[in-house]
């Protein structure tokens, strides 16, 4: 059993479909030839039944004298049955178990004990076998006899008649609807696996074309292999096809993405790497050749070296930040965050780098769901923008109401063209390009805050004072959740 088991989850999938339902077939035909076949045979027994019944009826007082002459011999061949029907078998059945049989019937039949006290009110019809062991029905009833010594029908103690018709006829019928039935049902089971074959194979079909294009992109990785599909169709295989062509989106936009990091990436890099490569070199053949540089411009290279190795550790920070907020980040990870003291935090940091500015701040309480480390990072960038483009002596004003954190600064602003390109990866102004950074500060807010369930936006001030406004919006509450200590919060 466990071996056919194994072999048949072996099987293709058509095959096992096109075994399912010539199987099911083959149990609906069989219950229905089976339920035919006996309905049948029911509906002929009882045909005999009723000619048995017909049968039914007084026995000549002279009919009867004779053939309990015959008793023990066998029948002779003459008309004068008490029934004229010499097809029937027509007997006298005492109750010692002696058979009469009447002159005329077709033989004897095998007597049960049933039989035997047929005299005492009739028995049903039953199915037994004549003296050559021929299927026969039989049907066994009191004795009443007419001319007799007695005026009128006049019943015979213990003693009953017997009537019986032969089976060969009937029974040679239901073999003949057997071996039909058979046949139709083989005929069926053969034709319904051919059809379930057929079926599936066309059902499978749209498998079969996303197989061979998982085949396809597993060998060449060609991520723009699709399968068509129809609009209107909503079955399995649709949208196991249109999940598919999802996917494969989804993996060549990530391909395209990680390509165009890789290659923005290495543009950026190559520019600091260049000046420090410079710069060592002139350090290295200063040395070599024994002619020491001037001392302020030995503290300027040295100055330049620094300042390279510090953008190529901030721009690859932020490669790593990216790239993390790109994959997402584990659900531990995220939890209740005040987002009144992150922001705290992170004024204290750009108060640090900017010490000459002025930064006010009006923040009202707030609890979002975030990874609290990269919801700082975000919101020190958007105050390092701030810092870095706020004229010497400028303010900056900080507010927190609602979960809308806002940022306004009274620099150059951003122009109305230069808007969409502000999230994008490695993009500067052309203003900012002189300024050091890696361009991708503002990439990162934007990730964090949409993986944060929020939006962020930037606007130049409308106030007429010039300056940008940069605003975060992040679904939250005012107070923190029921199980959550407000202290626990805002030490995260």
């Amino acid at each position: 059993m466990n071996r056919a088991v194994r072999r048949y989850r072996t099987l293709p999938i058509r095959s096992r479909l096109a075994l399912l339902v010539a199987a099911a077939v083959a149990f609906g035909v069989a219950a229905v030839s089976v339920t035919c076949w006996f309905i049948v045979q029911g509906k002929l027994y009882d045909e005999i039944d009723t000619n048995l019944k017909a049968q039914r009826g007084p026995v000549s007082w002279g009919a009867y004298q004779r053939a309990y002459d015959n008793c023990g011999r066998d029948p002779k061949s003459s008309d004068d049955s008490p029934h004229g029907r010499s097809e029937y078998y027509t007997q006298v059945v005492k109750a010692d178990g002696t058979v009469c049989a009447f002159d005329g019937s077709a033989g004897t039949v095998q007597v049960t004990s049933s039989d035997k006290i047929a005299s005492w009110g009739g028995n049903a019809p039953r199915t037994g076998t004549d003296s050559e062991g021929n299927p026969v029905r039989v049907l066994a009833m009191p004795l009443v006899v007419t001319d007799g010594p007695v005026p009128g029908p006049t019943p015979v103690e213990n003693t009953a008649v017997l009537v019986a018709a032969p089976l060969e006829g009937t029974q040679s019928t239901l073999k003949d609807l057997a071996l039909l039935l058979l046949l139709v049902s083989g005929i069926g089971v053969v034709g319904a696996g051919a059809a379930g074959l057929a079926v599936a194979r066309a059902g499978l079909s749209p498998v079969d074309k996303l197989t061979d294009a998982v085949e396809h992109v597993a060998r060449t990785e060609d991520l723009s292999v699709r399968i068509p599909v129809e609009e209107d169709s909503e079955d399995e295989v649709a949208r196991l096809s249109r999940s598919f062509n999802s996917m494969t989106s989804a993996l060549a936009s990530s391909r395209e993405l990680q390509q165009q990091l890789i290659a923005d990436a290495g543009h950026e890099l190559r520019t600091p790497l260049t000046s420090l490569r410079t710069n060592i070199e002139l350090l290295t053949r200063s040395e070599e050749t024994g002619r020491p540089l001037p001392p302020a411009d030995r503290k300027a290279l040295l100055a330049s070296v620094k300042a390279q190795m510090t953008e190529l550790a901030a721009l690859i920070g932020d490669l790593q930040t990216l790239s993390r907020s790109d994959a997402g980040h584990p659900a531990d990870r995220v939890e209740v965050v005040s987002l009144q003291d992150t922001v705290e935090a992170a004024l204290r940091r750009a108060r640090l780098r900017g010490p000459e500015l002025t930064i006010t701040a009006d923040l009202q309480p707030w609890y979002v769901r975030a990874e609290p480390s990269a919801l700082e990072r975000a919101i020190v960038n958007i105050l390092d923008n701030a810092v870095k483009f706020s004229p010497e002596g400028g303010t900056i004003a900080v507010t927190l109401d609602k979960g809308a954190l806002t940022v306004r600064d009274h620099g150059p602003g951003i122009e109305t063209d230069e808007l969409p390109h502000v999230f994008d990866r490695f993009w500067r102004s052309p203003s900012a390009r002189a300024l050091p950074g890696s361009g991708l500060g503002l990439s990162i807010v934007a990730r964090t805050v949409q993986q944060s369930g929020g939006e962020v936006s930037l606007r130049p001030a409308e106030d007429g004072y010039g300056g940008t406004v940069a605003t975060v919006r992040l679904p939250g509450a005012g107070t923190p959740p029921p199980d959550l200590d407000p202290d626990d919060a805002g030490s995260r």
